[in-house]
């Protein structure tokens, strides 16, 4: 983290939040993820491949396969980078 001030005028303690551990941040104003976030998530593409993929058959629903090819040339990329996140986000 650059420590440097955006603004001379800058009245955060930098110290004191350098100090601090993940247990005494306070996340009890920072909601919950929940799959209507998914539904409106923005993928990040160009991120590295972590793993080998393998090809599957896998029965989606038309309309949600129409979707996703509506989107542009990528969906089927956009729909891995999706399960994944959600899986991330269920470990």
């Amino acid at each position: 983290m650059n420590n440097e001030s955006t603004s001379s005028n800058s009245q955060t303690d930098w110290q004191r939040l350098d100090a601090m551990t993940d247990e005494e941040i306070d996340l009890s104003d920072c909601p919950e993820i929940t799959p209507e976030m998914f539904a409106t998530a923005v993928i990040r593409r160009g991120l590295p491949s972590s793993q080998a993929k393998i090809q599957v058959t896998l029965p989606i629903d038309s309309d949600v396969l129409e979707w996703f090819k509506s989107q542009g040339r990528g969906y089927q990329t956009q729909i891995n980078q999706l399960l994944r996140a959600y899986m991330e986000a269920h470990q």
